[in-house]
């Protein structure tokens, strides 16, 4: 017949009187686990912890090595930004040199034009003189020269040279 197990029965219970055997039977599977370990590793030549610090003193290197890279290329852009700084520079220096030669030149062209309107005054007071006068002059015309004949084509020759001359 078939024998019924109380449900109040603990698996445990049933090992109760055993403690020992249960002891050194799980005594004997760590030991034999540590020990499969142990081979599996001696076997194969690879240490986990050796490749962990390998890995690890790699990822150092590319560390390291970058930050050299980071290095060098801040001093490249420092030199470049002093090469920016001093070009303009040069090109502030320049421009301050254009804006005095340039107010220099409204100087002397606000000067110029200041006697070319003193000039021109001048001239119209001439022409206003010279009207006065001649309206106050008798009317009589003077008598014209005579001229012989090879002096009028030297004057007509220097006349066509000068508009010649004026042309170009």
């Amino acid at each position: 017949m078939i024998e019924l197990v109380p449900r109040s029965a603990s698996p445990i219970a049933r090992f109760g009187g055993q403690p020992i055997a249960i002891a050194a039977a799980a005594l004997v599977i760590v030991v034999l686990g540590v020990s499969s370990i142990a081979l599996w590793r001696a076997y194969t030549g690879s240490a986990p912890e050796t490749d962990r610090m390998v890995a690890s003193r790699q990822l150092q290197a590319r560390a390291t090595q970058a930050s050299e890279q980071l290095v060098e290329k801040t001093k490249g852009l420092e030199a470049t930004q002093q090469e920016s700084i001093d070009q303009l520079q040069m090109v502030q220096d320049q421009l301050l040199t254009v804006r005095r030669l340039l107010a220099a030149q409204q100087a002397d062209t606000k000067k110029l034009s200041e006697q070319v309107g003193t000039l021109t005054e001048a001239i119209e007071g001439l022409r206003q003189s010279f009207a006065s006068a001649q309206a106050s002059e008798p009317a009589a015309a003077p008598a014209p020269r005579n001229r012989s004949a090879k002096a009028k084509p030297r004057s007509n020759r220097s006349a066509n040279r000068s508009r010649a001359k004026a042309r170009s």
